[in-house]
């Protein structure tokens, strides 16, 4: 494209602002490096949208967006600016909840959650918070009851949490409290890496709960989650912190599992409490999940051959004897329970179901009590056997809890192993904080962008009023020269807001922070260019 006189003058006019906007405010320590700047376009759309939120017609638009919310009742998914707006705000990371460690399993089932209505818990969360608590995402499993939520202010937070927990579980706030564990900034981001690298759990290296984890990050970012972006990105690098443990040590070679370990209590204590060996006991699985196809994988392990399965339907059974073939698996639904029951040895259970399959009356009125040897395992959370069938004559009841004893030893087994876990973990953590702190740069990063293009904008205005006025100047060559002011800005703040940015300690990033904004008078409200001294100088 050539350019006329008057168009290059008015080019060159630009540069020379724009570089003594620079000359006045950058120093020159600032080195280039690799940043995504926003374009002016961007910001104009900004202000276009902030104007339009005044009209009648949006008002009338947003009330009929609110009913339709109110009938739906769904969380609406915020935008990525809004998230990046939030995340900005000095968001940090808490963890609330309870698991084995912390609590019995007669409190923690009063908590959990089925995965599918995880998304449901946490936008109830969000939205009883009172604006407390903008991210929350739910973790549930038969060893913990977990939610991840970040706030800016921990005290209203947690309130607003405990009211949610207390609401849910019907339990009085002081039996919570002795219940609960809390954890704040570093220390909740610590939390969720041990969590998905195996090593908070019954039984280390396990790698259920990495599933379970990457679970909770895949619901935390869908439509109708609530994760937003300081949680989301927690437990995206908590998931690939969990894969480096497994695939960089040996923290899960050999590790056991809750059902393996279920299986592994039942043959030590088969012959204590049945008088006869492990390898002779009939053995039947209420359920047909994912719990009991892991169980009968470490039953045959064990040379099982013959197991019996009741459930509510045949379908999940059936798929089981596919799987396994080479065991005879006898398919019974839940009205035979009793009759099942009554001619097995061990009963593991494992279903979803939130009242007891087994209590005392039942075991009573159905001649449990007084017979032969009956041990019963439940492995399910909410639990499926009630605590009095340890009353009934001749019946052995045991639940998660008393799996404790059997991980023992192999928790031992794995010392070395997690020493090196937890330095891959202390990395992985390290990165997210690193991320997170970086966030407090952003307000700053946006002042410096707002305050260049209104300096350019103001000084493109200048220009075109005297550009106008040459006849010989067509649009297309008016939008070229916008295009290089945009340019030469863009370039200029390349460095600045670099250096913020390639801080790693929160301390330095802090101050270069605070260097950058006392430079180009951030927080001085005019925004010409001109500093609340740089006026007319006064003789003294």
């Amino acid at each position: 494209m050539k350019f006329g006189s008057t168009t290059l003058a008015a080019a060159l006019a630009l540069a020379s602002t724009a570089a003594a906007f620079s000359t006045a405010a950058a120093p020159s320590a600032f080195a280039p490096a690799s940043l995504t700047v926003r374009s002016p376009a961007a910001a104009s759309s900004s202000a276009a949208a902030s104007a339009a939120i005044t009209s009648p017609l949006f008002v009338a638009t947003q009330e009929t967006e609110a009913a339709r919310e109110e009938i739906t009742q769904l969380p609406t998914k915020r935008t990525r600016e809004e998230r990046l707006a939030a995340a900005s705000k000095g968001l940090q990371v808490h963890v609330v909840g309870l698991s084995i460690h912390h609590a019995q399993v007669e409190v923690r089932e009063k908590l959990a959650v089925p995965e599918p209505e995880w998304n449901a818990a946490s936008a109830e969360i969000v939205s009883t918070s009172e604006g407390a608590i903008p991210e929350a995402a739910v973790l549930s499993t038969c060893n913990r009851f977990e939610v991840y939520y970040a706030a800016s202010d921990p005290r209203e937070a947690m309130a607003a949490v405990t009211r949610y927990l207390a609401d849910r579980s019907g339990l009085p706030v002081s039996t919570l409290r002795s219940n609960l564990f809390m954890l704040s900034g570093d220390d909740a981001v610590w939390h969720i890496m041990r969590v998905a690298g195996g090593l908070d759990s019954l039984v280390v290296g396990e790698g259920q709960i990495l599933s379970q984890v990457r679970q909770c990050h895949l619901h935390s970012i869908e439509d109708d989650g609530s994760g937003g972006k300081v949680l989301s990105r927690m437990l995206n690098n908590a998931v690939a912190a969990g894969k480096r443990v497994r695939s960089e040590t040996n923290i899960s070679k050999g590790s056991v599992s809750i059902s393996s370990a279920a299986v592994e209590l039942s043959e030590m204590l088969c012959q204590d409490d049945l008088n006869l060996p492990f390898s002779e006991a009939r053995l039947t699985a209420v359920g047909a999940g994912k719990m009991t196809r892991l169980l009968i994988n470490h039953l045959t392990g064990r040379g099982l051959k013959k197991i019996t399965i009741c459930n509510r339907s045949l379908a999940r059974p059936q798929e089981l004897q596919e799987q396994f073939p080479d065991v005879e698996i006898e398919c019974k639904l839940m009205e035979d329970l009793w009759d099942v029951v009554g001619r097995s040895d061990i009963v593991y259970t494992a279903t979803s179901s939130v009242d007891y399959i087994f209590d005392e009356l039942k075991m009573e009125e159905n001649g449990m009590a007084g017979g032969r040897p009956l041990m019963l395992l439940d492995i399910s959370v909410p639990r499926n056997v009630a605590d009095d069938c340890k009353e009934v004559p001749n019946v052995s009841a045991y639940n998660v809890d008393d799996l404790k004893a059997v991980v023992a030893r192999n928790t031992a087994m794995r010392q070395r192993e997690m020493i090196e876990a937890e330095t891959l973990l202390h990395e992985e953590a390290a990165t997210f904080c690193g991320w997170r702190d970086s966030l407090s740069a952003i307000p700053t990063i946006n002042r410096l962008q707002e305050r260049a293009n209104s300096i350019r904008s103001a000084e493109v205005e200048k220009c075109n009023r005297k550009l106008q006025q040459n006849q010989n100047m067509s649009e297309r060559e008016l939008e070229a020269v916008e295009r290089l002011s945009r340019g030469i800005v863009n370039k200029l703040l390349h460095g600045p807001m670099s250096h913020i940015r390639k801080h790693e300690d929160a301390g330095s990033r802090r101050a270069a922070v605070q260097e950058l904004s006392a430079m180009f008078q951030l927080e001085d409200g005019d925004g010409n260019g001109r500093g609340k001294n740089n006026g007319r100088g006064r003789r003294k």
